[in-house]
């Protein structure tokens, strides 16, 4: 019978396997962020857990055991100044793993093993667009397409707060339920001041999905005006424009697959060329 055996042997000896997910727990506290396969990853991350609450406890033994574990001096202060004040009081899952798909070669499945809450945490960046495209999506399906590239996305703070309000499963609100979710999971810890630095990047963001149509229309403008013969840019097959409800895998199938109804309003290249200069 097999009793204590919990972490993967990787076709390696004991002390090799052991001194490899050291390294791996060292890598990520020195850079919070490291790529690695997805067997490998899920071992450290148990190990990280581990470490960080033996940093978080502060007292002689765990700071003894830890500084035995990490193999570099920089990722021991990391864990006692940085981590253990930041994951005060959250009682647990200091790490996410992020699957990356298979390596080209041996096809093995990779993954990034980060520290949750970090400078560059890769959900905050995703979550912080998907709030942005969302927020556009309902002011172009409420107004017109003009007021909303005039206006921009405005009261970010305010429609984050609400949604932070909405159980789970509760019908309502902006935002679609996974971003809602991911949105709750984010700001649990993090406060107010979370708050403000999640909706002044959604609102960039959103800024940014409004601004580069106008760009593009800017250049046409001015090359225009030297050459010509010069077209207006066109669609890359399967871009999807805020305001759009249909998947896709519908827009790149084009006339070739079924065609669902396209919705009225959509800030489209097309759009934004036809708009007149005092919307803009």
């Amino acid at each position: 019978m097999k009793h204590g055996i919990s972490l993967g042997k990787f076709s390696r000896t004991s002390s090799h396997r052991d001194l490899m997910l050291r390294n791996l727990v060292t890598s990520l506290f020195e850079h919070e962020r490291i790529k690695t396969t997805l067997p490998k990853a899920r071992d450290a991350a148990r190990l990280a857990e581990k470490i960080i609450t033996m940093g978080k406890k502060g007292n002689a033994g765990s700071h003894t055991r830890a500084a035995n574990f990490l193999l570099k001096p920089v990722a021991l202060t990391n864990l006692l100044q940085t981590f253990s004040k930041r994951y005060a009081d959250r009682p647990g899952g200091y790490t996410r793993i992020l699957k990356l798909g298979n390596r080209q070669g041996d096809n093995a499945p990779q993954a990034v093993l980060e520290l949750v809450d970090n400078p560059h945490d890769l959900r905050w960046e995703m979550t912080a667009r998907a709030v942005g495209w969302d927020i556009l999506q309902d002011k172009v399906q409420k107004q017109r397409v003009s007021t909303v590239v005039k206006q921009g996305a405005g009261e970010t703070q305010k429609i984050l707060a609400a949604e932070k309000r909405i159980e789970f499963g509760e019908k309502g609100g902006v935002l679609r339920p996974k971003t809602r979710w991911n949105v709750q999971k984010l700001l649990k810890y993090r406060g107010e001041e979370g708050l403000n630095q999640l909706s002044e990047k959604a609102s960039t963001h959103a800024d940014k999905l409004l601004a580069t149509p106008l760009a593009l229309k800017t250049m046409f403008d001015r090359k225009k005006d030297i050459e010509q013969h010069n077209l207006a840019p066109r669609p890359i097959a399967g871009q999807k424009h805020v305001g759009e409800t249909r998947s896709v895998l519908d827009l790149s199938r084009g006339r070739l697959g079924y065609q669902r109804q396209a919705p009225s309003k959509v800030l489209s290249l097309k759009k934004t060329f036809n708009l007149k200069s005092h919307h803009v």
